[in-house]
Order: structure tokens, then C-alpha cells, then sequence
């Protein structure tokens, strides 16, 4: 499905001007939103004043980025308030932001014109480390601002029957990693917990840890071989941890009761997402093909809210890709008309004690999706501040997704103010 539609870059209003629109929304929020949607460009000024020993560079991942090449450039921005901006490394014909260095410091540049100093993240300790099998440890265990995340695998079998999600890119970035970087396919539970047990060290940097990686549809009952896998690293993880539960986000795909409840009593799991993508069922059919042939849009939808049933409520959550319900030709045709559906789902799980977070759509080269543009800014932070006005209404937290542990999710960022 690649080459859907020529890309066309349209003309937009400033990013001034949107924000005038939306006086309640914070502005270092919007500029995060933003910078995401377009991504940014490193001047050569700005790449030799990164320091390899004191900055956190880009470790493995499991999405590629959005040049498609793996560079040693920063794995993100902050902004003056503590803001974390994932940023994507963009061509310069697409229009990104440019990060400059600039007497001293780095600042963020658009069209010429001064926007914001921005600080790029500490190295953790760590990642100058391997574990005992001699894989450095920046490849078994990446960082957030106080999150560790382990990428079990980047192997997803939807693939396997051309039905991956259109605007993923996980399996062409898992063969760029192996090829360029030699990072293993999957990851062993033994370095997993070698390096935990190591990150943790560093006094007051990690609070939480995230499990993620691609579906696994094998097993007695689909997605069991995935629950074995799980189950396995979460033990081992568990080791390093004297309590009996420890602070951990499990992202993976939508199990049925069986398989949660044996996650909740075998191991240490504090919460559980799974990704539903896209809030409407016709788009969802289109977009996530694998998902819709192994679950189904209202068969996902089901196993989150018996989820909260284990896991309890604000303990559970989902994620979508925004934006991309209205990619073209079968996505919604209007933002509003995107919006309304969007929301209306969204309420539908937070009634029943299942948080909805975003991120912003960033169409990859090795997507079906890698030709097409992401919406405007006006409706991301209209989807944003809708999202945030839910968890308001229906008392759900976001502690698992919030701007200190993940630092993905703009509408989670509002959390903290609002």
C-alpha cells in the first residue's frame, strides 16, 4: 500500500496564530506538539556541541525515525519547564524545526526566527556499561525522562501476512538495527535484569519501568507464546525488586482474561495497555489489519475494559495514533468530524475506567503511511485538551504515561497542570 498519495505540504496557519486560538492551552505544550508533528533538523553547529559523554544519544528502538537513518544524535529536547519533546530527526525539505547552537547554548529555530533554548537529556550511567554477556547495555534497556524502557522484541507477526499496522515501521527499522547496529532480535531475561539492576543505582533517576514489543499471535490461544515471553522477563525483572509488585507498565497486545489474570499473578505487574490505534472501527479495520483479523475493533475494545476487572481502574489505559484516522483516502474526511468520532470512543473506555493517551502521527519512510502528512496543530490540540477533559471527568490518572515517566503523550503533559 505504499505511494497512497503524493506528499503535499500545505500552508498553515503560524504556529502563533493557533495558539492565539486556544488561550487556555499551554504554550511550551503546543510547541511540543508541534516540534513532534514536524520534527527537527541538527545544524552542524548544533551536532558538534553534543557531548556523547554527558548527553543521552539515540539507543536503539522500536520505531525508526523519520529520515530513516540511525545516527548518534540526541534522543530528545526539554523544554525550560521540564517539558521532554521525543523529537524525530527530519529532512530539511519536509520544513522541521531547526535545533542550533547559539552562544553556548542550544536553542530552537523556525524559519530564521528564535523559539525556545532547549536542553538536551543527561546520559544515565549505564549506558557506558555491558552486561555480563558483553551487550552494551543502552541496547537492552533504553531511557525516558524517569522510565526504563525494555523493547522485548521488534519483531511483530502481523507482519507476517503483509497485515502490520499501515503507519508502522517496526519490522524494516528491527532489520536496519540488526544490520547496522547488531542489536539482538530479542531481548534475554538475563540481561534484562543485569541491567535494571544497574540503571537503578543512580540515585532518584528511575521511577518506573515500561515493557514493550511486537505481537506474537502463537500459542495454544492467540497471543500465549507473547504471554510466555512476558511472563519470563517480568520474573526475572522481579528479582532485582524486594517487593512483591514493583512500578511497571506492560504494553503489548489485547489479551483475553485468561492470559491477563496469569500476568497479574505470576509477576510483579503494576499496570497494562494495549494500543488500540485508532478510535472507529471502519478506520481501524483499514489501518490495523492484523489487529482487526486476530481481535477485532469491539473485541479490543472488550479485553481493556475487562482488564480494569484485574488490574483496577487508572490502572489500565490505551493509546492511539493521532492523526492518523484521518490519513488518506479511507480516514475521516474533516478534523471535526475526526474529533467528534475520536472523543466519543474515548469516553466510551473512560465511563468503564480505561485512560486514553495519544501521540503524535509521524509518517516513517518504512510505513505503508511514510507519503502522507500529519493534520494540523489546531486539531491536535483540540484532540489533546479533549483527551485530558475526559480523565478529568471520569477521576482517571495517567501516573504510568505522564510528562516525568514517558514524555510521549502531549495530552498526558496537561496532567500535570490541569
Amino acid at each position: 500500500m505504499a505511494g497512497l498519495v503524493k506528499r503535499v505540504f500545505r500552508v498553515e496557519p503560524s504556529f502563533d496564530e493557533v495558539m492565539a486560538r486556544h488561550p487556555r492551552f499551554p504554550r511550551l505544550i503546543g510547541l511540543k506538539i508541534d516540534v513532534k508533528r514536524r520534527g527537527v533538523h541538527y545544524t552542524k553547529r548544533a551536532e558538534e556541541a553534543v557531548d556523547p559523554a554527558v548527553h543521552q544519544l539515540r539507543s536503539p528502538y522500536i520505531f525508526g525515525s523519520r529520515d530513516g537513518v540511525i545516527a548518534p544524535l540526541p534522543e530528545s529536547l526539554l523544554l525550560r519547564d521540564g517539558t521532554s519533546i521525543l523529537v524525530d530527526p527530519t529532512p530539511v525539505e519536509q520544513d522541521p524545526y531547526v535545533v542550533d547552537f547559539v552562544d553556548g547554548r542550544f536553542v530552537l529555530m523556525d524559519g530564521g526566527r528564535f523559539i525556545e533554548e532547549v536542553d538536551l537529556w543527561p546520559k544515565p550511567a549505564y549506558y557506558d556499561k555491558t552486561t555480563s554477556s558483553g551487550i552494551p547495555m543502552s541496547h537492552v534497556v533504553g531511557a525516558r525522562p524517569q522510565r526504563l524502557n525494555v523493547f522485548q522484541s521488534s519483531y511483530c507477526y502481523f507482519w507476517a501476512d503483509d497485515k502490520g499496522c499501515r503507519f508502522c515501521d517496526i519490522v524494516p527499522h528491527t532489520r536496519q538495527q540488526r544490520r547496522e547496529l547488531g542489536v539482538p532480535d530479542r531481548r534475554r531475561p538475563e540481561d534484562v535484569r543485569e541491567t535494571i539492576a544497574e540503571a537503578i543505582k543512580e540515585p532518584g533517576r528511575f521511577t518506573s519501568l515500561c515493557l514493550t514489543a511486537g505481537s506474537v499471535v502463537k500459542g495454544e490461544e492467540v497471543f500465549d507464546l507473547e504471554v510466555d515471553y512476558y511472563v519470563d522477563l517480568l520474573q526475572a525483572i522481579g528479582e532485582v525488586f524486594a517487593t512483591r509488585r514493583f512500578p511497571s507498565q506492560l504494553l503489548s497486545s489485547a489479551f483475553n482474561e485468561r492470559q491477563l489474570s496469569r500476568l497479574y499473578e505470576k509477576t510483579g505487574l503494576s499496570s497494562y495497555t494495549s494500543d488500540i490505534e485508532v478510535l472507529n472501527e471502519e478506520r481501524f479495520n483499514w489501518i490495523c489489519p492484523g489487529k482487526a483479523k486476530w481481535v477485532g475493533y469491539q473485541g479490543w475494545k472488550d479485553r481493556l475494559v475487562r482488564a480494569v476487572d484485574i488490574f483496577g481502574r487508572g490502572n489500565v489505559g490505551t493509546g492511539i495514533v493521532g492523526g492518523v484516522e484521518l490519513a488518506v483516502p479511507n480516514g475521516f474526511k474533516s478534523e471535526d468530524e475526526a474529533l467528534s468520532a475520536t472523543l466519543d470512543e474515548a469516553e466510551y473506555l473512560a465511563e468503564r475506567g480505561v485512560t486514553t493517551v495519544s501521540i503524535v502521527w509521524v509518517p516513517r519512510p518504512g510505513s505503508d503511511f511514510h507519503d502522507q502528512v500529519a493534520p494540523s496543530l489546531d486539531y491536535y490540540v483540540r484532540l489533546c485538551q479533549g483527551l485530558q477533559d475526559l480523565r478529568v471527568k471520569y477521576g482517571l490518572s495517567v501516573d504510568f504515561d505522564d510528562y516525568r515517566r514517558c514524555g510521549n503523550h502531549p495530552d498526558s503533559d496537561l496532567a500535570r497542570i490541569q
